[in-house]
């Protein structure tokens, strides 16, 4: 299939959509609407319209049109909220809604997506090899437009994308956004949808990517009506912790959830998706399907990049068709050497992290279908020495890491600040993607808690639920202890996690640490970005308990090489790169290599080769 051009002179974007309200030529002047719906529970729907200074809505008869499907077309134009009504006792909101303006249990709303004008219309993203993610919470920010006015600090930074967490409608005002359940309606809570595009377009114009995760393993426990009218979407047999699993074999699901893909993608001109925990979808078919369709949607030029967080390490989902996964065997190898910790799934990593983490580096996976004691022993992954550092999203922190732990702590809290900083480096100069959690930059202590907007009998549970995860944890087999973590329904549980720019403890130290994301990402760009295409590992040797050293052949032919010790004392470096030294932390750290040794808690990288632009770069290397 052909994929069509990019036109510089289109300033609207719409995603047709075979299904919900979409809007249709109008006749004589007055805007109408086609409604789809599946159904397949029901035997009749109705079309119910609000209609102002009425108390009575308007109700209107949807067609059957066979395979469960129902239709009808009406006079509404944008702006027109409407239900869906099943029966005298229930109406219900378009699982296609593209805006709840009353909440997931309120009507929807016809949304015409051309009313939204781009400024920036001939932006075609930008190369993956150049991505530096920055993942972010659009409420703890502010909304969309706290967003945008961080955006300039960030490109400034040195991020490249900014990766939204799921902003799907969810129930309430507060929400990780893992519990949506309306997945084609962005959350009223952060603002109306071309709030969100002017996000993304400003974005655009600072050259910023920007990346939207979705979840399509489930739907959160409040707001869901499909299981009214549509049963089939889910397998009742097979259960999970979210209740029966979506039923992917079926192809209106599968369609459902694909043109999803679609509709952000090209409608809200997304750079890229990071699909949510997709082993808990177990269908590789259906992903690969929805990549080869994304792939044939978009237009020609244009650079959209699929990535997944998959439990399975299934490499061979990174071969043609998603650019790369995060790479959990990365950060719990290095939160293990960092802080200590060997409980919850950190056990598997506790025996030799330095290992796992050599084989993360030169191979990309620590889990290549070895047996994993957290999986029962079962095998898990598959051979990923083959793929390129680029398929692999390393992290230090990201929502999860850090917002499901009990009391929501940074690194910066559980460890010390030069080992971290060695870390850092590592995660800034390695030629696997790095990604940032938002205030990570500034060497933030501020937590990141669990919040959820639940009410009565669900809040209870929800709460009751979160503390009993944690019973298995020494730190909180005590039943008082367990009562001290933060209830997530308690809106200054949301408070304590929203960065205050207004509240800054330590300017100085927060510069500092800015300074040196900032020096460690000019690095990057610099040296190690333009020669990652064609990149690859070329080893990984093991120096001691926490210190190792790799080497990578860049696409240009040229080595870089890093060593990095996270112990309290020296260890023996033999045979030193004699190439040059792009960064190192702490200052000088270099003296010690020079002298066979690598001192404590440190992190050096050399590029070895012709480095021309070596000289103009010292002054942007981080010195403390």
């Amino acid at each position: 299939m052909s994929r069509r051009p990019i036109d510089p002179h289109l300033h609207q974007h719409a995603h047709c959509l075979s299904f919900g309200a979409q809007i249709v030529e109008a006749q004589q002047g007055s805007p109408r609407t086609r409604f789809r719906l599946w159904a397949p529970s029901r035997e009749r729907v109705q079309l119910e319209i609000e209609c102002s200074g009425s108390t009575a809505p308007k109700s209107i008869d949807m067609e059957a049109t066979g395979d469960g499907w129902f239709e009808a077309q009406a006079e509404a134009g944008a702006g027109t909220l409407y239900r869906y009504r099943l029966d005298e006792h229930l109406a219900v909101p378009d699982p296609a809604s593209r805006f709840q303006p009353r909440d997931v249990h309120g009507p929807s709303e016809v949304v015409d997506p051309c009313a939204y004008r781009w400024i920036h219309t001939g932006w075609r993203g930008r190369p993956w090899e150049e991505t530096v993610l920055y993942e972010l919470h659009v409420g703890a920010m502010g909304g969309y437009a706290g967003v945008v006015a961080r955006l300039p600090e960030l490109a400034q930074l040195g991020i490249t994308a900014i990766e939204l967490m799921p902003i799907n409608d969810f129930s309430g005002t507060r929400n990780w956004g893992y519990d949506g359940v309306l997945p084609y309606a962005p959350d009223s809570a952060y603002g109306r949808p071309e709030a969100l595009k002017e996000l993304i377009d400003t974005a655009h114009g600072l050259g910023l990517m920007v990346f939207l995760d979705v979840v399509y393993n489930h739907f959160g426990p409040d707001g869901n009506y499909l299981h009214t009218y549509a049963k089939p979407f889910f397998r009742e047999a097979v259960h999970t912790p979210w209740g029966p699993a979506i039923d992917f074999e079926r192809p209106q699901v599968r369609d459902f959830f694909i043109e999803n893909a679609l509709y952000w993608l090209n409608e809200y001109r997304f750079d890229g998706l990071r699909l949510d925990a997709v082993h808990a979808i177990n269908d590789d078919e259906w992903l690969r399907e929805l990549a080869d369709r994304v792939g044939n949607a978009v237009e020609a030029e244009r650079h959209v990049h699929l990535v997944l967080e998959n439990a399975h390490n299934t490499a061979s989902l990174l071969d043609h068709h998603f650019d790369a996964q995060w790479n959990d065997d990365a950060h719990n190898a290095l939160h293990v050497l960092l802080t200590g910790e060997s409980e919850g799934y950190y056990g598997a990593y506790s025996p030799g992290p330095i290992e796992k983490l050599a084989r993360v580096l030169a191979e990309g996976f620590a889990w290549q279908g070895d047996p994993s004691p957290i999986h029962d022993g079962a095998p898990r992954g598959e051979p990923s020495a083959h793929l390129p550092p680029t398929a692999f999203v390393m992290f230090l922190q990201n929502h999860d890491q850090v917002g499901n732990r009990a009391m929501g702590e940074r690194l910066r809290s559980l460890t010390d600040d030069r080992s971290l900083r060695a870390a850092t480096g590592l995660l800034l100069l390695s030629p696997q993607i790095p990604l940032l959690f938002m205030e990570e930059q500034y060497g933030s202590k501020h937590p990141f808690l669990f919040f959820t907007d639940y009410h009565d009998e669900l809040a209870d549970a929800v709460c009751a639920g979160r503390r009993r995860e944690f019973a298995k944890f020494s730190a909180f087999a005590d039943e008082k202890r367990r009562a001290q973590i933060p209830d997530p329904n308690d809106k200054r549980t949301f408070e304590r996690s929203s960065p205050n720019m207004a509240d800054k403890e330590d300017e100085l130290d927060r510069l500092d640490w800015l300074h040196f994301y900032r020096s460690a990402l000019t690095v990057r760009a610099k040296f190690v970005t333009p020669r990652l295409k064609g990149a690859k590992a070329l080893g990984a040797d093991v120096l001691a308990e926490k210190a190792l050293f790799a080497r990578w052949k860049l696409g240009d032919g040229e080595t870089l090489a890093i060593a990095l010790n996270l112990a309290d004392t020296p260890v023996a470096l033999a045979d030193a790169p004699q190439g040059k030294v792009i960064f190192e932390t702490p200052a000088r750290a270099r003296d010690a290599t020079s002298h066979g040794e690598l001192g404590a808690r440190t992190f050096v990288a050399w590029l070895t080769g012709d480095v021309n632009e070596y000289a103009s770069a010292h002054d942007a290397r981080h010195v403390r």
